[in-house]
């Protein structure tokens, strides 16, 4: 059965979501490139339309989620998903909209286990503001180093989450999606040098 939901968009939840999809891979697989969703988050409305594009393309009835919050943007990731609604600490994947529910789901994001470490979750997060911040990366991914340009919200997750102090090979993903449909990704190995 389709949802009334997905009927109002222009989203192909087929095509478009492996497009995106695509483009999230490659932003994982290059820590520091910056690659664009807005094309595709043009074609859904709602609260975040850029943040519901990337739930789309990764979210499936087999995985959980955690918005931090009410209002109905956790019903349209639940429509059009089918995912399950889990508690922030089991949840795979956390959508982030303000500042504390980033900080919330930092400190509480499940980090897999030594023997498996993809058990993690991935926290994707609305960046907002101007790119006035340098990070050096290294990591997988990363050609011994790379220096970016970053969000003060990019530099604070990324500080928040390596204060955690996660050992080898655990972690947390993370995800930076703007209002512009930039997406820019964090993979749990890259650091900052």
């Amino acid at each position: 059965m389709i949802s009334t939901l997905s009927k109002k968009h222009s989203f192909d939840l087929i095509f478009h979501s492996q497009q995106v999809y695509r483009l999230i891979l490659e932003a994982m697989s290059n820590p520091g490139r910056v690659v664009s969703i807005k094309k595709y988050a043009d074609r859904l409305f709602g609260i975040n339309p850029e943040l519901l594009a990337v739930a789309v393309a990764l979210l499936d009835s087999e995985v959980s989620f955690n918005t931090c919050g009410g209002d109905s943007f956790p019903n349209d990731i639940a429509s059009l998903t089918y995912a399950k609604q889990e508690s922030i600490n089991n949840a795979d994947f956390i959508f982030a909209r303000v500042w504390s529910d980033m900080c919330d789901a930092i400190k509480n994001a499940k980090s897999g286990t030594h023997s498996d470490p993809h058990k993690n979750a991935t926290i994707v997060i609305f960046n907002e503001g101007d790119a006035a911040c340098s990070l050096t990366l290294t990591g997988p991914g990363v050609n011994e180093r790379i220096t970016v340009e970053v969000t003060q919200t990019i530099r604070d997750a990324i500080e928040m989450r390596d204060a955690r102090n996660y050992e080898y090979p655990q972690g947390i993903d993370l995800i930076f999606v703007s209002a512009e449909g930039e997406l820019f990704a964090i993979p749990r190995l890259v650091k900052v040098a």
